[in-house]
C-alpha cells in the first residue's frame, strides 16, 4: 500500500492516483513501470479530494486539521480492511498522520511498525518539496529505497 497527502489536479482528472509528475518521480525511484507500480500497490492518501493549490502558487496546499479529521475514517478503515504488509507512507505529513512522526530527516529510511505492517516513510517526489535539494537527504532517500527493495521482496511483490 502507498499513502500520500492528497491527490492532485491530474488525478482528479484522470481518476487514477500518481498520474501527474510526481507519480512518474515515484515510479522511477521504484524502478517499476505503470502496470507494475498499479498491480503491486493499492494507493490511497490521507485525504480524498484536491486541497487546491498553495497561496504561494508553488505546489498544492496542505489539507487543514479539519480535512484530515473528515477523511481519517476512510484510510483506516482501508488499513483494517486490506492489512497490507508494507505501506509506503509518502511525505512528511502522511508520516505525521500515519505514524506520529515530526520530520524526514528523523524517519527516512527507517522502518516502524504500523499495525501489523512495516511502514516504511519516504520524501513527497513533488517537484515543490525542497526536501531533497540537500545531499544527505538524497543519501536518505537512496538508503530507503534499498530498504523498499527488501521489503517488497519480503512481501513477495
Amino acid at each position: 500500500m502507498i499513502v500520500g497527502q492528497a491527490p492532485g489536479v491530474i488525478e482528479g482528472e484522470e481518476r487514477r492516483p500518481w498520474r501527474g509528475r510526481a507519480g512518474r518521480t515515484l515510479r522511477r525511484w521504484l524502478d517499476m513501470d505503470e502496470g507494475e507500480f498499479y498491480n503491486t500497490f493499492y494507493c490511497a492518501s490521507v485525504t480524498r479530494c484536491y486541497p487546491g493549490k498553495h497561496l504561494s502558487g508553488r505546489g498544492d496546499r496542505a489539507p487543514t486539521p479539519t480535512e484530515l479529521g473528515l477523511c481519517r475514517f476512510w484510510l483506516d478503515w482501508e488499513l483494517r480492511l486490506l492489512r497490507p504488509g508494507l505501506v509506503l507512507v509518502v511525505g512528511g505529513l502522511a508520516a505525521r498522520r500515519l505514524l506520529g512522526l515530526k520530520t524526514l530527516d528523523e524517519c527516512v529510511g527507517n522502518r516502524y511498525a504500523l499495525g501489523e505492517a512495516v511502514a516504511l516513510p519516504l520524501p513527497h517526489p513533488s517537484g515543490a518539496s525542497g526536501w531533497l535539494n540537500a545531499p544527505q537527504n538524497r543519501q536518505r532517500l537512496e538508503g530507503a529505497l534499498a530498504v523498499v527493495r527488501e521489503e517488497l521482496k519480503r512481501v513477495g511483490a
